[in-house]
């Protein structure tokens, strides 16, 4: 009725308008306004006069009302403030503007405050308080939080009648008052169950993100659940989720448990078991499997462990058990891998020289890098197990006849990497690939023999089998206490593949005496160590930890910690406390106590694995601070100088989880390069690598590819391989254009040369079809056992010329953690494949936006298999089959909708 009163007042108000501009000269129009002419005089009136009769009537109605409550007769006092509270709620102004009830009471604020003081306890006193908790939202002192103080004098169950910007501005005031009372140590429980009464307005007004805040802030969110229904826990989950890279440590726990606890309760065990790997709490991901007896659903999150490299053992008593055991030990990969290709029409082996195209390169330098050198023969054959990683077939290795293998035409350690990329082209294919290995085992040549045994650890990396073939062939004391030290390397490194994230309890009788035997040299022990840290990455394996930091504080061994080695000592430590966060602090400190110039690089470099992925930014701070120290110049201070390179590196694996912190470290990473001495930039590349890999950004390779002309050959040289890293298994035409260049600019230096083919290699990763990039599932989960592989290379280029460059280039094959094939296959829940139409497009964030708006942008329709670039995204076309995955990426199965219906 209120509204029907105000429509003709609002139609005179326009008149009055059209009267003014008729008769400039009259003093008053009809609505009370001045008319322009006497404008001057508009500020010098009172400005009652300045108000319409309607907005006139109003105030002096108010004015009447707060007068009657300041009379000594108490009848009078509840009907008059029913009255003010109805025309509070019934004032309809726009949105921008504050509602005039609100305006007119203004200056009677502090009078009303003042009556308060003095009433007498009872219910008219509360019916004040609910009033002066509305009118404060506009009048109260800021500081004073005067919404909040009389809303706790008042209690009211109807909180939501006066409008959703009061319950907004209480929520905040809510938050406020709590912060302050938890520094002054005081109760908050009224607090707590005030905003435990505006959660479900939130929740029923599509305020969702606002309820998550308030909860978050009052660190309550764990009673969350109790207020979501199906209509609302879809919202909040996604919210809560997203959320989780913006908090600290314990809280981003306690958010992926609580959303973790809703989806299982709505019955939504693909999301919910997402979370439990993204916790790492094997226990969580067991009972999520065996939440349900759903067979096909059961198979759809196996795929999901086994993408993120976590061995569970269930038991596979029966024919449906062991169904499940192959999509946890991911052993259908190679065949899913060959139907891809099938489809892409790219079965047939690509040669290095397909990928080098030196008929491109300019002229000058086209005739000399196709010299039939050793070292030039080891960078095709690097080049050629990366283009054909996984196909089971080249034209270089796995030939007979005349020619035979490629392995003959380089020489000593060559040869070990050469025969080690035999598992890199059979890669996951066990079986056929053990018998292709086989024959390198009985080779004269240690060298050969070692490569044979590192391509077992490689072919074997992330699938497993119930026979352990690699444990069997590699922990064979032939091999490991054999007299030549290539074979032990290659057996060790190859069992760390082999078995990344298994967490095998086996393992340790085996490498944990090499870890700790003062006898050994340097270059055994720190292998063992950083195969361990792969094995048991973020186990924080206390077994592993005290015998890497017992060896670290021997004194007997202080003269070998100079080793170059010691920094894979330093890596394997960190590699177990891999996103543990806190958990860390003890390591540190023992840390601490270890007077040995290894001792600081190893602390930062074990702290930054623990955040590695969270984007906390006071991690990265700490970080720009150890960057800003300037090193005197002394020869003890190799270790100073490995703690900024291991900082620079930081800087990217914390950031990498987040859109906004990698954009703000890209900025740095420019200032470090004008300002930071050599050691510093010679890390800056790689970290610009490792924060984009297999994802070519433009200002990233560019910057990069200024980079790879530094007048300092180990930027250069670094620069080179991160732009390979960016771009690996992307096939970016402009990147291979890049590299080409490179390759004729330093056709006479050999070390740079090697480089630019192994970055054409990696480009070329898979023929176009593999990610190094570590994040997977929707960019959601951050993948331990590739983070861990990457970091492990980046760690022995920070010295390029020692390691990968030297003697040591098979540490490249650290990558293979990290490789795994981009595709997005569909599977019948026969697990056969079902080829159906799906749209890709870029992924868009739709955290928090209101109705259901469209998750892709600018797609395409295509039919699986389908591979998925970097931030793309796939849906279905229709509704034909319902997704058992909530995200479609890997091998995902489908279910026919019992309720479709053919448009047709």
């Amino acid at each position: 009725m209120a509204n029907e009163g105000e429509r003709p007042t609002s139609a005179d108000k326009g008149k009055g308008k059209v009267d003014d501009v008729r008769e400039p000269n009259s003093k008053n129009t009809e609505n009370g306004e001045k008319a322009p002419v006497d404008g001057k005089k508009k500020d010098e009136e009172s400005p009652d006069e300045e108000l319409s009769e309607e907005d006139q009537q109003l105030k002096s109605e108010l004015e009447m009302l707060v007068e009657r409550l300041k009379e000594t007769d108490t009848s009078l006092y509840g009907p008059a403030l029913d009255a003010i509270k109805n025309f509070i709620k019934t004032s309809t102004s726009s949105m921008t503007a504050v509602p005039k009830p609100l305006k007119f009471l203004r200056p009677h604020y502090d009078d009303l405050a003042g009556l308060y003081e003095i009433w007498v306890a009872g219910p008219v006193k509360n019916s004040l308080a609910d009033m002066l908790s509305v009118l404060g939202m506009t009048y109260g002192d800021e500081e004073k939080l005067e919404t909040i103080k009389y809303r706790l004098l008042a209690k009211s169950e109807d909180l939501g009648s006066w409008g959703h910007e009061y319950v907004r501005h209480l929520a905040l005031e809510i938050g406020q008052e709590y912060q302050n009372r938890l520094n002054s140590e005081n109760d908050t429980q009224d607090l707590v169950d005030l905003a435990l009464s505006l959660v479900p307005y939130f929740l029923s007004h599509n305020a969702e993100a606002d309820a998550v805040d308030l909860m978050s802030e009052l660190e309550i969110i764990e009673d969350i659940p109790q207020f979501v229904d199906e209509n609302t826990y879809a919202r909040v989950c996604l919210y809560m989720v997203s959320m989780v890279n913006l908090l600290t440590y314990p809280e981003d726990q306690q958010f992926l448990r609580t959303a973790h606890e809703i989806y299982v309760r709505y019955n939504k065990l693909s999301q919910a078991i997402v979370l439990a790997i993204r916790l790492n709490d094997t226990d969580l991901i067991k009972s999520d499997i065996n939440a349900t007896s759903d067979k096909a659903l059961k198979k759809q999150m196996a795929f999901l462990v086994a993408r993120q490299q976590i061995w569970l053992d269930l038991p596979a008593d029966d024919e449906e058990g062991e169904a499940l055991a192959d999509c946890l030990n991911n052993t259908s990969i190679p065949r899913h891998f060959k139907e891809l290709a099938k489809e892409l029409n790219i079965l047939e082996p690509k040669m290095p020289e397909d990928i080098y195209k030196t008929h491109l390169e300019s002229s000058r330098g086209a005739g000399l890098t196709n010299l039939d050198s050793a070292r030039h023969n080891l960078a095709s054959a690097f080049v050629n197990s990366f283009a054909n990683a996984g196909f089971g077939t080249d034209k270089m290795m796995l030939v007979e006849g005349d020619k035979g293998p490629w392995v003959w035409k380089t020489k000593e350690d060559g040869m070990l990497s050469t025969t080690a990329s035999l598992g890199m082209l059979m890669h996951r294919d066990v079986e056929d690939g053990l018998d292709k290995i086989d024959k390198f085992t009985y080779a004269t040549e240690d060298q050969v023999k070692a490569g044979a045994l590192l391509a077992i650890g490689i072919l074997n990396s992330g699938v497993r089998l119930d026979s352990d073939p690699a444990l069997a062939l590699l922990s064979d004391p032939d091999n490991l206490e054999s007299k030549s030290t290539p074979m032990k390397v290659a057996s060790i490194m190859g069992l760390g593949l082999a078995y990344a994230g298994s967490n095998k309890e086996e393992l340790l009788e085996v490498l944990l005496p090499i870890v700790e035997d003062a006898s050994l040299d340097m270059q055994l022990s720190a292998m063992a160590a950083v195969s361990l840290g792969l094995i048991f990455v973020g186990s924080s394996n206390h077994q592993v930890s005290e015998a890497i930091a017992t060896t670290l504080m021997d004194e007997e061994r202080q003269k070998q910690l100079k080793d170059k080695w010691t920094r894979f000592m330093a890596l394997g430590l960190a590699l177990l406390y891999f996103g543990r966060q806190e958990e860390v602090d003890v390591i540190l400190d023992i840390l601490k106590a270890v007077d040995h110039p290894m001792a600081k690089p190893t602390s930062v470099l074990a702290s930054v694995c623990a955040w590695a992925g969270t984007g906390t930014v006071l991690k990265l701070q700490e970080l720009l601070h150890i960057c800003n120290d300037i090193i005197e110049e002394k020869e003890e201070n190799k270790g100073d100088e490995l703690v900024q390179s291991y900082a620079v590196l930081g800087l990217s694996l914390i950031a990498m989880g987040e859109d906004v912190g990698q954009d703000m470290i890209l900025r740095q990473f420019g200032h470090l390069m004008h300002y930071g001495s050599s050691n510093i930039r010679r890390a800056v590349p790689l970290a610009m690598g490792l924060i984009s890999p297999s994802n070519p950004q433009m200002k990233v390779y560019d910057t990069l590819s200024r980079y790879s002309h530094d007048n300092d050959n180990d930027v250069a040289i670094n620069a080179i391989f991160a732009m390979g890293l960016c771009g690996a298994g992307t096939n970016n035409a402009r990147l291979a254009q890049l590299l080409r260049q490179l390759a004729s600019y330093y056709h006479r230096d050999q070390n740079s040369l090697f480089m630019v083919r192994i970055a054409q290699g990696l480009l070329h990763m898979g023929k176009g079809t593999m990610t190094l990039n570590p994040f997977h599932t929707d960019r959601q989960v951050l993948s331990r056992v590739s983070a861990a592989g990457l970091l492990t290379v980046l760690v022995s280029l920070i010295d390029a010329k020692q390691f990968i460059l030297g003697d040591h280039h098979y540490l490249l094959y650290f990558l293979i953690t990290a490789m795994f094939p981009r595709f997005l296959i569909t599977l019948g829940e026969d697990l056969k494949p079902l080829t159906v139409n799906v749209r890709v497009g870029q992924a868009v964030d739709v955290v928090g936006q209101a109705g259901r708006p469209k998750t892709i942008t600018g797609w395409q329709t295509q039919s699986t298999p389908v591979l998925l670039s970097h931030g793309e995204r796939a849906e279905l076309e229709d509704e034909q089959y319902i997704p058992l995955s909530s995200t479609l990426e890997g091998l995902v199965i489908l279910r026919k909708n019992p309720d479709w219906e053919s448009p047709e």
